[in-house]
């Protein structure tokens, strides 16, 4: 565990006041590489229309290495929302408009989910967090339906008080709105949120929102030094979530 923050008193103190925790999805909840490489690779070739020199050229606009599969971090392929990625696909020459390229990501992406890889058991990690009394959030690039449809596939929906998607009309990360609208969901203001993340979208959400904590994990495209100025903590995963807040009320 590293902390961002060198006033560790301050920082349990804070810690002490978390009553909610909102998640980020794709890199947080899920393994990004081990869930979206491969998914990535099928939507750059659908939008390529099969032609396989395109669809290199996409990956390569939306910030993905072609050498080694990854995504960089904060780039449009690991923190944009499928309008973003059809917006730098159709201007580099994916032969659609932006609004049905937008669709056909959001459908493929949604489809996916049963291709997705968690980070841990999440229906175990969730039911935990339920239990010492946490409010639970998704708020997430991908739209609202594959969010609801991720929570069904590993069994956290009934945990969730409140889901996002880019298009759920709450704005985009690092939009602040995206978090007002937990808190008001919640009832909880925002320090008395946590927000969890894999990108500075994240991140920044919550530091804009003032959040009470901002928490990077490094199971994403999110690295220790593209996170650590948004953060007060990185964490290797959402494991140690548990370990740093304690208990509740204590």
């Amino acid at each position: 565990m590293t902390l961002a923050n060198p006033h560790q008193a301050a920082l349990r103190d804070r810690c002490a006041g978390i009553r909610g925790l909102l998640f980020d999805k794709d890199g947080t909840l899920l393994d990004y590489e081990a869930s979206w490489g491969p998914v990535n690779r099928r939507a750059a070739r659908m939008a390529a229309r099969g032609n396989p020199a395109l669809a290199d050229r996409l990956l390569q606009l939306a910030g993905v290495d072609l050498a080694t599969g990854r995504a960089a971090a904060d780039s449009v392929m690991s923190a944009g929302t499928a309008v973003n990625i059809a917006d730098v696909w159709v201007t580099g020459g994916a032969p659609y408009d932006c609004d049905s390229l937008a669709r056909a990501l959001d459908e493929l992406f949604c489809a996916a989910v049963a291709d997705m890889v968690p980070v841990t058991d999440l229906s175990a990690l969730f039911e935990r967090f339920k239990s010492r009394g946490f409010k639970l959030g998704i708020a997430s690039s991908d739209s609202e339906a594959a969010v609801r449809a991720t929570a069904r596939v590993f069994g956290i929906a009934h945990t969730l008080d409140f889901i996002a998607g880019y298009d759920s009309g709450y704005g985009t990360k690092p939009d602040p709105r995206v978090l007002a609208a937990f808190c008001r969901t919640t009832g909880f203001c925002p320090r008395e949120v946590a927000v969890i993340g894999d990108n500075s979208h994240d991140v920044g959400m919550g530091r804009a929102g003032g959040a009470g904590l901002t928490i990077g994990v490094l199971t994403g495209s999110g690295t220790r030094e593209t996170l650590a100025p948004l953060s007060d903590v990185c964490l290797a995963s959402v494991c140690d979530i548990e370990a740093l807040l304690g208990d509740p009320g204590t």
